[in-house]
Formats: structure tokens, sequence, C-alpha cells
């Protein structure tokens, strides 16, 4: 991972909408059969229908959350579960005003 990947997965509001969804995912997204919406992460499906795009287009955003390490995915049967990856955000916190 380059820290280009990070800019460009901050570099969109979409990414920037569905990071913040994640982060209180009960508040957000109804219940899900498989899969707990904190524990296991939030399905694709459910991200898509929400942002109101295709699945096409919310697996490209994801392709870019997941290679900046901003979130983990989750394969559940046949569906994709996302969820954040806090420890990745806090560090990039930390990083970003150290120097401040």
């Amino acid at each position: 991972m380059q820290d280009s990947d990070i800019l460009k997965a901050f570099a969109n509001d979409r990414r920037l909408v569905i990071l913040d969804w994640l982060k209180c995912p009960r508040e957000h997204f109804m219940p899900q059969v498989d899969g707990d919406l904190v524990e296991d992460g939030v399905c694709a499906v459910l991200i898509a229908e929400k942002l109101g795009v295709s699945p096409a287009t919310l697996s490209e955003h994801m392709r870019i959350l997941v290679q900046a390490e901003l979130v983990h995915a989750r394969r559940i049967k046949q569906w994709i579960f996302y969820r954040r990856n806090e420890e990745r955000i806090e560090a990039l916190k930390n990083g970003l005003f150290a120097n401040l």
C-alpha cells in the first residue's frame, strides 16, 4: 500500500460517506440475514442500495478502500461484507497530525 492509495480513497465523497456509515453500521443499515453488522461488517448489497449505485460501481469503491487498508472485506456465503479497519484509520489520524 502506498500513500497514493490513501489519497485516492479519501478523494471521493462517496467513499467518505461509506466510511462514515460503517463507523456506526447499526444506525445506518437494517439488520442482515447473514452476518452481524458490527462483527462481520455490512453486506455490499445494502451499501450499494443505500448509496444508490450499481453493485459494479460499489465494488470499485470498495476495492479502493480495501487497497488503502481502510476497510476489511469478508466473504460469508456468496456475499461480501465490509467493516472499517479502525486500527488503520487511527494510525493514519495520528500520522497525519503528529507534526502539527
